[in-house]
């Protein structure tokens, strides 16, 4: 047994609300796309509108990951914590490429959920991976949480990239 009754049906819908915010996220890129695109906007694009696919590719790979048919939960935390660590390097990329393009100056809200919330989340998927060989049960609820923080964050970010294009960037433009 590895701790992941009960769980199936939680992951399924993570896992299939994060597959399916995927594919609205590449329709609405590509609707967007129509438009003529500088190459400030293009190293934006790499610090706000990526990391939402991300996070959602991530969310859908750990609900695979925790639906998949394990023997022990060892095997299942090593993978969510090796998750938390790549997602956790990601994020310092990310708020790199935040500081370093200059087609919008970010705000507090932007830091929060572009840089501070999903690296909680990874820091608390690779958290629970090391106290899931002690305490299996809570570190089950804080992979939830971090899958939740990360569908919750991509959905604020890819709302807040449309916003911007519709309401900001179509003004400029006119």
């Amino acid at each position: 047994m590895t701790g992941l009754e009960g769980w199936e049906n939680f992951y399924v819908i993570v896992g299939s609300s994060a597959g399916a915010l995927i594919g609205l996220q590449f329709v609405v890129i590509t609707l967007i796309a129509t438009k003529p695109i500088a190459r400030v906007d293009a190293l934006a694009g790499g610090a706000f509108a990526t990391p939402s696919v991300v996070h959602f590719g991530v969310v859908l790979l750990l609900s695979a990951i925790a639906s998949a048919p394990w023997k022990e939960i060892i095997i299942v935390s090593f993978l969510w914590g090796l998750v938390g660590v790549c997602g956790a390097v990601y994020v310092v990329v990310v708020a790199r490429r935040m500081r370093v393009q200059s087609a919008y100056q970010p705000v507090f809200e932007d830091w929060l959920f572009h840089v501070a919330l999903p690296f909680a989340a990874y820091a608390v998927l690779a958290i629970s991976a090391y106290a899931a060989h002690s305490y299996a049960r809570p570190a089950l609820f804080l992979v939830g949480a971090a899958a939740l923080l990360l569908l919750f964050v991509g959905i604020h970010n890819a709302w807040d990239a449309v916003m911007y294009h519709v309401f900001v960037r179509s003004k400029q433009e006119e």
